[in-house]
Order: structure tokens, then sequence, then C-alpha cells
């Protein structure tokens, strides 16, 4: 397994409101507001890093993708695409609190498939495990890839 990897996440420059004394946040994938939860936070300030740190392009990620998984709806939290739409990155997000288990992962293996995407993500905020899939079996990164987007 990689080393922990903090990813670091701010509320300086996400457009917030609150509303009947709860926090909102603008998701720019979704196009609304929605519910400012500790996994969110996490997810809107994950997504921003990939965008603005690893230019990932922005339009190539969708949030909360619904899938079939043995016949029974399922949603992804994200998945970045390449240009031809084809899914390459499953990424799963959970709250700071919540530990990435062998749970986690193999949520997002079963997931898999039925995407088969070459590369998995996994953040709480405070960890980051990324694993590219390879036939059978699973490498952990260190870092995030320079996946073939173009």
């Amino acid at each position: 397994m990689p080393t922990e990897r903090p990813l670091g996440y701010s509320l300086e420059a996400m457009n917030i409101r609150t509303q009947n004394g709860k926090q909102y946040v603008l998701c720019a994938w979704r196009r609304r507001f929605v519910r400012l939860t500790p996994e969110e936070l996490v997810r809107q300030t994950t997504l921003k890093l990939l965008v603005d740190e690893f230019n990932y392009p922005s339009n190539l990620i969708a949030v909360e993708v619904p899938i079939m998984v043995a016949g029974k709806p399922k949603r992804c939290d994200a998945i970045v695409y390449n240009k031809e739409m084809q899914p390459l990155m499953l990424i799963e997000f959970k709250a700071p609190t919540v530990p990435l288990t062998q749970e986690v992962f193999d949520q997002a293996a079963i997931y898999n498939r039925f995407l088969h995407v070459p590369y998995l993500f996994f953040s709480n905020g405070k960890q980051t495990i990324i694993a590219e899939v390879k036939e059978t079996e699973y490498c952990f990164l260190n870092n995030v890839p320079k996946i073939p987007l173009l």
C-alpha cells in the first residue's frame, strides 16, 4: 500500500452559501448547489486539485455517475473520461473520518467489473490511494497518474 498522502483542502475559492443554517457549495460538475458535507468537501477539493494541479480537463470529469451493478442501480462518486468518453479512472470519496479500508477498495473493484477502467482513485482528504488495474492485479501508485486523456 502507498504511504498516506494528504491532499489538503481549503474552503478558499469555493462558492459557499448558507441557507437555513446549512452550508451549500456550488458543484461545477453538477451545476448546482449541493449540501457541504465532509465527503462533499473532499470531493470538491480533490476534483479541483486534479483540474488545477494535474491538468485533468474539467469537462472530462463526471460526478455521481449512475451505473448498473448486477442489475442493481449504483452510483460512482466521479469518473474521469478520455476524449472519446471512455472511462479511465473511477474515483471514490469518503469523509475524513472514514478510513480507506479493504471494504472501500472492494466496492470500487466491484464497480470496475462493469466499467473496466485502468485506474482506481480513493480519497478521504487525509489519505489518498491510487491503483493501476493490470489484468488481475493492482499496482499501487505514489503519484496521480498522467493518463492519456487526449
